[in-house]
This record gives structure tokens, sequence and C-alpha cells, in this order.
């Protein structure tokens, strides 16, 4: 059920151009605990088709059963959890409560415009006003999600996403588990053997040098970037560039040596301050005791999670931190 905002908003275009009629239903505010932060998107049609999630899971039922029946022509507030037979009835986890505004979402440019802009990878700000209705969108100045008693306004900007250097087995399950995650996945390896041997051919693998694509992507703060060919003629290659990024997470496969000595080469013969050396999360992941291919990408994922999600400090520049807890802060996708 939990989609990014591209997902939600490529489902409500569908929809649009079915013939529907669309709700938009967004967190404006959570008390206690809830599963979905502010700014989080869920929109039902009126044929009672639905993306995204506000809840979990809690409330859509609820939702769903209202909205496809009646769509919303106003802004709304729906509240739920205020007493406590709601929080039993919804299943709302811990006492929670959540404030919802549900607005009509019935203008096709209103919904390509916000896709372009995510597909784009540009950040906006989109204001609502509460009693006429009026969209506005302004530049995002590192605002977030918030209400005010005359407005509604949440951030939509671009899908996480991760770069993976290495085709190899460690690199196919980083692939797999981070589209599960809702991740934008992109793949790069030069080398011929691996490129032929590339499983998953929904996904193709970027053509070119590592260092290279880093360098066309457009890399920024909602981007990771982790190198786990295993083989340094590669993964110091995209290093290279990487750790010069505006990427939150930069991370390398290797021991406690291996990331000494790769360290000690970016210092040496590629001139890297050690502010930018710093950065690199090497060993890469967290330490959950993992062997095999797949308990490695789930320990890398686990610690890019973490960090995303500003559980634990990341290793960016530090005139780059503040972009970074913002666009986590604002994490509705």
């Amino acid at each position: 059920m939990q989609g990014s905002q591209l997902e939600v908003l490529t489902g409500c275009l569908t929809c649009l151009e079915q013939g529907e009629k669309i709700t938009l239903v967004s967190v404006a505010k959570t008390w206690g605990t809830s599963p979905r932060p502010a700014g989080s998107l869920f929109a039902v049609s009126s044929s009672g088709r639905f993306f995204g999630s506000v809840s979990g899971g809690c409330v859509e039922e609820d939702l769903i059963e209202q909205l496809a029946q009646h769509p919303v022509r106003s802004v709304q507030r729906i509240i739920y959890g205020e007493t406590d037979e709601e929080r039993h009835r919804f299943a709302l986890p811990c006492g929670g409560a959540l404030e919802l505004m549900a607005e009509p979402l019935n203008d096709i440019e209103d919904v390509n415009f916000l896709i372009d802009h995510i597909k784009i990878r540009k950040t906006c700000l989109r204001k609502v006003n509460l009693e006429t209705g009026q969209i506005s969108y302004l530049p995002w100045q590192q605002q977030t999600p918030g209400l005010s008693p005359t407005h509604w306004q949440n951030v939509f900007g671009p899908t996480w996403r991760l770069v993976v250097i290495g085709a190899g087995e460690t690199g196919q399950y980083l692939a797999k588990f981070a589209q599960g995650l809702g991740l934008e996945v992109l793949v790069s390896d030069p080398r011929p053997d691996y490129r032929s041997n590339w499983p998953l051919k929904g996904l193709p693998l970027l053509a070119g040098f590592p260092d290279d694509i880093i360098d066309d992507l457009n890399v920024d703060v909602r981007t990771a970037i982790v190198a786990v060919a295993h083989d340094p003629k590669v993964d110091d290659m995209a290093l290279l560039t990487a750790l010069k990024s505006n990427a939150f997470y930069v991370g390398a496969l290797g021991s406690k040596l291996n990331n000494q000595q790769r360290r000690a080469r970016l210092r040496e013969h590629f001139d890297f301050s050690e502010a930018e050396v710093n950065r690199l999360h090497g060993p890469v992941g967290l330490n959950i005791g993992s062997k095999s291919p797949a308990e490695i990408a789930l320990s890398i994922l686990a610690e890019i999670t973490a960090i995303k999600n500003g559980i634990l400090p990341g290793k960016a520049l530090e005139k780059k931190e503040d972009q970074i807890s913002q666009a986590a802060a604002s994490d509705i996708s």
C-alpha cells in the first residue's frame, strides 16, 4: 500500500484520464506513535482504486469506503483517534492520532506539474488555501510539511535513489531489496563479464565508467552511492566522483584494512581533503554479523535507511548537513 509520491501521482493521473474523480489525503499532524510521517499521501478514486498510505493500514479501509462513494469537493480535515473508542476501532498504535487533509485533485495539469518536477528531481512547495482550495507553488527553501490556520503545505520532491556500483551478487541483492523499499535503483559495472551475466533484465545496467555515470546523474541529497564491485579499479573510480557529490551516503565494500588503504590512496594520489575522505562509510553497512551477499546487502540498506530516517548520523560534508536533515524530515516517499 505504501507508495512513493511519484507512484501515487501516476496512479491519480491514470484515473483522471479515465474520467474518475480523485480525493488526495495527506497526513497533516500526528500524535503519539504513527507509522507514516506528516506529508504522506493517500489517494482514492471514485471507482475505489487507491494509492499510497497514511497509516500503514489502520484507517485506509474507512477512507476508501467514504471517499470512493463521496469524493470531496473542497478541502476537509479528517481526524482519527480523538477518542479511546476510535483508537480501538481503527487499531491505531499506542494511543496515536492522525489529522488528515482531504482535497479534490481533479486538475490534470496540476498532477502533471508535480510528476514532471519529481521526474527531473526538482523539489517544490505546494500550498493549499484551506478556505478557497486555491493552490500555489513556491520554491523549496528547506520548508517541511505543515498546517497553519489558513494553509496546508506539503513538499513534493524526488524519490530517494540508490546508485549501485558493481553487478556481482551483492549488487544484485542490493538492487532487488532497494526496489522493495521504494528506492529508485541505478546499477553500473564496466566489467564485460559482469555485464553479460547481469540477471535482472528489468533493470538494465548503465553504460559507461562509474565516475562518468555519477558525474552525469545530477546527484542530490536524496541519493546514496554504494561501491560493491570489490575491485579497487572499479570502486575507487566511483568514489572519486561520489565523495565530492551531494550524496547523503557514500559507502564501499571491504574490510577495515581494505578501507584504510583506500582512504590512504584517496588522500595521497587524488588530493582528497580529510573531510571528503571521512564521508566514506567503510566497512559499509551495519554490523549484523553478515556473511552472505544477501546479508551484506541487508546490512547496507539498513544503514542507509537509518541515516535517511535520521536514526543514525551520516558522514556528509558540513555544508550539506542541513540539506540532508531537511530532506529526511520531508521524506514523504
